[in-house]
């Protein structure tokens, strides 16, 4: 195989979007757990520290969701196309990855699928299989990655001077 067929045709990363840094999560996460702690301790100081207990468990339940938000974020699907094959990898939080391959890449087909409310799918579908991808991105986005594959897919099919 010489090396011009080896070169990707096309090759994109899709992380899911977290509108928060993990700096910012954790300015909000203190600013909540002081929030929290001030009212606790005015309760407290009213005589009714029973409801204690609870702020903390309230507390323990918001640092879970902030956790499990941030162990969610690094997932991401990455796309590869090239001459022999087109193969779809989802890596999952826990680092597990989930490969789809379609070979030959000659009889793909990406399809754009609009659905109620102005969204849409994306799915690449060839030999009578298909495999939705870009569920993270927004609609807009769906239909650039659609363009940008179907134009690596006419570049693949177009004949070559060898």
């Amino acid at each position: 195989m010489d090396a011009s067929r080896a070169e990707p045709l096309f090759d994109a990363v899709i992380y899911p979007h977290r509108s928060l840094s993990p700096r910012g999560m954790r300015i909000l996460l203190a600013g909540i757990v002081g929030v929290i702690a001030a009212v606790g301790l005015s309760f407290a100081l009213t005589g009714a520290w029973i409801v204690l207990p609870f702020f903390g468990c309230e507390i323990a339940l918001f640092w879970w969701a902030f956790r499990k938000n941030a162990n969610d974020a690094r997932a991401f699907e990455r796309l590869h196309l090239t001459h022999e094959e087109m193969t779809v990898a989802r890596v999952r939080p826990s680092g597990r990855t989930l490969t789809d391959r379609f070979a030959p890449p000659h009889w793909l087909s990406v399809n754009l699928t609009p659905r109620a409310g102005g969204d849409n799918e994306l799915w690449l579908a060839s030999h009578g299989r298909a495999l939705r991808i870009g569920s993270d991105l927004t609609p807009e986005e769906r239909g650039d990655l659609a363009d940008a594959l179907r134009g690596a897919l006419q570049r693949l099919r177009e004949p070559r001077d060898d």
